[in-house]
């Protein structure tokens, strides 16, 4: 798909793989709605693409289901059309499941599968009347196995991929495509902003966070699988990228060695994972 004179609408666009995708694909001649919200931050995105009169800063809260309506109105009048919807606002999760409190997984659920679902189902219409477009969710790693620490985050981004596998079934002869990105670690602030067993604010990085993935590099491969029309890529390097492919070839391996994990989170879990996922190599 060539960006120029296409227009995107990206949420959670005023930071990490959603500014990155912002500027991509401006800087590729296309247009792009930026949603989120903190205006300051978008408006600064907006300036860095080096073409700022060709991004609507469109700000909103994703769990405002009520106000749909008028953004998705205001995204369409911008250029007359949204030609990518990317849905990449999102919230991650660093507690036991023991000591969670309830209300995080109520906030998590709401903004990585009910505000994405939310703000599909204002938009979808609009590309079902044209016989075009594109819906990109980007899900996670953590949306195809289960990871330690992250059961609202797996949860909600579990759902999100089955919601987004169930749509592209029923739009695929009508011309919208559905593509489902599950991203490893990316150096985002995603650990920073996640929450807490008592729903505050983490605060702090970690690791694998911090050596992850450039999310520019992330958003260039998001670009390229949207204009190839694929329907699901991961993103991940190492460990990461090894989890999908032992779910899929041999789940019961993959629980035991997830559990291994949190028993000895120094253990051997990468290298014996990447010797699987060598064996083994999704079609998409």
């Amino acid at each position: 798909m060539s960006q120029s004179h296409k227009t995107a609408w990206i949420t959670g666009a005023s930071s990490g793989i959603g500014e990155a995708l912002a500027k991509a694909f401006v800087g590729g001649g296309g247009h792009a709605i930026l949603s989120g919200r903190n205006v300051a931050e978008l408006q600064r995105v907006a300036d860095e693409t080096g073409a700022p009169e060709r991004c609507l800063i469109l700000p909103f809260d994703t769990v405002d289901h009520d106000g749909l309506a008028d953004k998705v109105s205001k995204a369409i009048a911008f250029q007359g059309s949204v030609d990518v919807l990317v849905n990449n606002a999102g919230i991650s999760q660093r507690s036991p499941a023991v000591d969670t409190d309830l209300s995080v997984y109520q906030r998590i659920v709401d903004v990585d599968l009910l505000a994405p679902i939310a703000l599909t189902q204002a938009l979808l219409s609009h590309m079902v009347s044209r016989g075009a477009g594109q819906i990109v969710m980007i899900s996670s790693v953590a949306g195809k196995a289960g990871i330690p620490m992250r059961t609202a985050y797996c949860a909600a981004k579990h759902g999100l991929i089955g919601y987004a596998d169930a749509l592209r079934s029923e739009v695929a002869g009508q011309g919208v495509k559905v593509l489902v990105v599950a991203p490893g670690s990316v150096k985002t602030n995603v650990s920073r902003n996640a929450l807490n067993a008592d729903g505050s604010v983490r605060g702090m990085s970690d690791a694998a966070i911090e050596n992850g993935i450039d999310p520019h590099e992330v958003a260039g491969r998001i670009w390229d699988a949207v204009a190839t029309g694929k329907r699901e890529i991961v993103i991940a390097e190492g460990m990461e990228a090894s989890i999908p492919v032992l779910r899929a070839q041999d789940p019961v391996k993959l629980f035991d060695l997830v559990e291994a994990m949190v028993a000895d989170p120094v253990g051997t879990l990468s290298a014996r994972c990447a010797r699987v996922a060598r064996t083994w190599s999704p079609a998409r």
